[in-house]
């Protein structure tokens, strides 16, 4: 597979149009990262492009978008012998971390039902104040939210602040945080920490491409669905709209567990889709 990925990177299918395979190779920082960098900073633009992530050698089209969100509360401290002189910022983020699962279970889906609801969860609650024996005057807490189709930024934060505000919170900011981590070469590409949703539709000469490329190799139509996890697609096709279909070996279930297996079949079936696939967009060309 490494020799496969290898070929394919050089590859990149010498046509009348660019097809690029997306390899995950080191860390996922920030999601899509290095393909903004690539559309945005280097011009390099593809056609097309097939994401190798996890999908049990089905096709997919598309996937949730995400972004991550902070609360910040503020409270007023006094000593711990007489609470009620103060506002705990504790007692705050406890009715905001209850508003938040709230939220989460009144999301709805999209309106074809393809990528299914979003949904939002706190993945981190700190509490903090002048001492152990004083109310806490700060809270934070960061949340994880999956968006549908329709769904943006400005209108997760919306939420956030009007569910916040109806459990009767006060005295908070919500924000979206900003990626700005060193490379190993010591550059900062900043980010915000919004990864847009994607999808193109079934029958997108892509999407068709890929059917009949697995059709002519397996004599059967594979089954076309999304994943429910992130992808680098969320540059690539959520940001600059270039069209992108994912097949890889492996189940999503087990990407990043620390017990994470593949089978080696996966591997041989989805060398020779990466190999068939090519050919088939040029008949579609």
């Amino acid at each position: 597979m490494i020799t496969a990925a290898r070929i394919l990177k050089e590859l990149a299918y010498n046509g009348d149009f660019s097809i690029w395979f997306s390899f995950t190779v080191l860390e996922e920082d920030c999601d899509g990262l290095c393909w903004k960098y690539l559309i945005e900073e280097e011009g390099f633009v593809p056609d097309f492009a097939v994401s190798t992530e996890p999908t049990s050698c089905r096709l997919y089209r598309g996937h949730r978008g995400r972004m991550e969100i902070r609360i910040d509360i503020r409270g007023i401290s006094c000593h711990g012998s007489a609470p009620e002189r103060g506002e705990s910022a504790a007692y705050k983020a406890a009715r905001a971390a209850l508003a938040i699962e709230k939220l989460n279970a009144e999301l709805t889906p999209d309106d074809d039902e393809f990528l299914g609801k979003g949904t939002i969860t706190v993945s981190q609650i700190k509490v903090q104040g002048p001492s152990q024996c004083a109310v806490p005057d700060q809270a934070m807490l960061y949340c994880d939210r999956r968006l549908t189709w329709g769904e943006t930024d400005a209108f997760a934060i919306a939420q956030v602040e009007k569910v916040l505000k109806d459990a009767g919170v006060d005295k908070f900011t919500v924000k979206m945080p900003e990626y700005r981590q060193a490379a190993y070469t010591g550059k900062v590409y900043p980010q915000e920490l919004y990864f847009p949703t994607w999808k193109i539709k079934a029958d997108h000469p892509l999407v068709r491409a890929g059917v009949e490329a697995y059709g002519d190799l397996f004599g059967k139509p594979p089954i076309v669905d999304k994943w429910t996890f992130s992808t680098n697609c969320v540059a690539i096709c959520g940001r600059h709209g270039i069209p992108c279909i994912g097949f890889g070996p492996g189940d999503e279930s087990q990407a990043h567990a620390p017990n994470e297996t593949n089978r080696v079949d996966d591997l041989e079936i989805c060398s020779a889709f990466y190999a068939a696939l090519p050919y088939r967009l040029e008949k579609r060309a």
